[in-house]
């Protein structure tokens, strides 16, 4: 028999796996892969420890690349950092939009919550809707986007009016301006869908185009508010297969107006005018109105961004009261009355001749029997 002393001493001779001194498989394996890769133990702890030249130099390179491409993108005037104001944002699923007391918007006309969009007006002749926020704004640079659709059973030219995004002093108010009143103060972003003034003027519609108003200037309804328009473009918004966006940038006394409505998720510039002045504590609001022609006018979303903008002490210090744009009579557009066609003009002269031709033969007449009157009187 082996007495308990024996055996520890036994235990002690055992090797210290298994196998009896042979190598564990596994680590026989690994070894025989780092022999063939030409690698050992000690090669792999340096290159975990301190990594080769070359891969140094193409981390440089990319953090040098990539911070070259942050530059490229990035605007040198500002650093642009975005932030979702919710309070001043109308977005699915409109709970109590128009209708509860916590809400931050409010209905007008014939406006109406469904479960896709907030309808301003319906395909029906002479209707009005708007929606308006009941918080003003006080941000000075700001980013709204806007989704919408505006589509209807009218053909080309049949269809109307179109819709205006709002940011002014006065909310709640009817009027002839896309559903909304006249001689507004604030900044309007108007979608025209139907061409009102003369055809023969170079103007493809839908037509996007941008007023700031002082509460003295009139939006021209017959023109198509060419007098007044601080710039605009043609943008094929009716009956899109696509969704489509409106982006009004307001930063650094800048307007820009973009829009993405190919599919393609790429904003294109609409129009940028600097030297726009607005004052702060104005509502933002969206209308629509349909006359003789209609179309409907769905509001999807409204999501102002706040954003950061460096600036100077002057501007911190610049106190604005009234919206303005510097050298204001650069975007005036001198608007011809319409001239009468060559077919008009010939009856004109014709008919012009003929009326004085009757009106001589009259008066011939009329002094003949003058003067047979004043012979009978001698005899």
């Amino acid at each position: 028999m082996v007495t308990e002393c024996e055996h520890k001493q036994l235990r002690k001779k055992r090797p210290f796996n298994d196998f009896q001194g042979r190598a564990h498989p596994r680590r026989s394996k690994m070894a025989a892969i780092m022999n063939r890769s030409g690698w050992s133990s000690s090669s792999v702890v340096r290159q975990f420890l301190f990594p080769s030249i070359n891969y140094i130099k193409k981390q440089l390179i990319l953090a040098v690349l990539v911070l070259l491409t942050h530059l490229c993108l990035g605007n040198n005037d500002y650093e642009l950092d975005e932030f979702l104001k919710r309070e001043f944002s109308l977005t699915k699923p409109y709970q109590g939009v128009g209708s509860s007391s916590f809400s931050h918007w409010d209905l007008m006309g014939t406006a109406m919550i469904t479960p896709e969009c907030v309808r301003l007006t319906p395909d029906m002749q002479s209707r009005q809707g708007a929606v308006w926020s009941r918080l003003p704004c006080y941000l000075r640079d700001w980013e709204l986007r806007v989704q919408f659709k505006i589509h209807g059973q009218g053909k080309k030219n049949l269809n109307g009016d179109g819709m205006a995004i709002w940011l002014t002093k006065e909310r709640m108010q009817h009027g002839p301006v896309f559903g909304n009143m006249n001689h507004f103060t604030g900044l309007a972003v108007f979608v025209d869908t139907y061409p009102n003034e003369d055809k023969q003027h170079e103007r493809v519609f839908p037509y996007i185009s941008a007023m700031v108003g002082n509460g003295s200037l009139a939006y021209d309804h017959d023109r198509d508010g060419r007098p007044t328009e601080l710039g605009g473009c043609n943008a094929l918004v009716r009956n899109s297969n696509h969704d489509t966006f409106l982006l009004i940038r307001y930063m650094h006394n800048t307007l820009t107006v973009m829009t993405d409505i190919d599919g393609k998720q790429e904003w294109k510039e609409c129009l940028e005018v600097p030297g726009v002045r607005m004052p702060t504590g104005y509502y933002f609001g969206a209308s629509s109105a349909t006359g003789d022609l209609s179309d409907n006018h769905d509001l999807i979303s409204m999501k102002l961004y706040q954003l950061s903008a460096e600036r100077s002490p002057d501007e911190e210090e610049e106190a604005i009261s009234l919206p303005s744009v510097d050298n204001r009579a650069q975007y005036t557009v001198d608007v011809e009355e319409p001239g009468m066609s060559g077919v008009t003009l010939f009856f004109t002269i014709l008919f012009s001749i003929i009326g004085l031709f009757v009106l001589g033969v009259v008066g011939v007449v009329l002094y003949g029997r003058w003067q047979d009157n004043r012979r009978k009187r001698f005899y």
